[in-house]
């Protein structure tokens, strides 16, 4: 029989970093969804600053605000995290939270609570 030459094989990992990063902005830009949309119901004022385009009222401004916040997060965690690994299970669940948080707060009774 032939002896079976071994061979070192390096493997490289990606870090998690950039990866966690883009979950944990879209658990904040879904937090701020619901953020935002409670605070246009509830101030007259902000509901009319987020009055982008007038057929859809201030829905327009909501969402554009939300995307703003979910991509300013995304770029500031991408350039804090990248070349590093961070724990994708904390990330994660902080993540989920956000996100369930963001989903109740745009239903009316839950708004109408605050």
């Amino acid at each position: 029989m032939a002896s079976e030459a071994t061979s070192s094989v390096a493997v490289k990992l990606m870090p998690s970093g950039p990866g966690a990063a883009a979950v944990l902005a879209a658990g904040i830009g879904c937090f701020a969804l619901g953020v935002i949309s409670v605070l246009a119901d509830k101030l007259p004022a902000f509901s009319r600053v987020l009055n982008v385009y007038k057929p859809t009222g201030p829905l327009s401004g909501v969402s554009t605000a939300a995307i703003v916040t979910w991509l300013v997060a995304w770029a500031m965690l991408h350039y804090r995290w990248q070349g590093r690994s961070v724990d994708l299970g904390r990330v994660s669940g902080i993540a989920l939270l956000l996100l369930a948080c963001g989903v109740l707060l745009t239903f009316p009774p839950v708004g109408d609570l605050l």
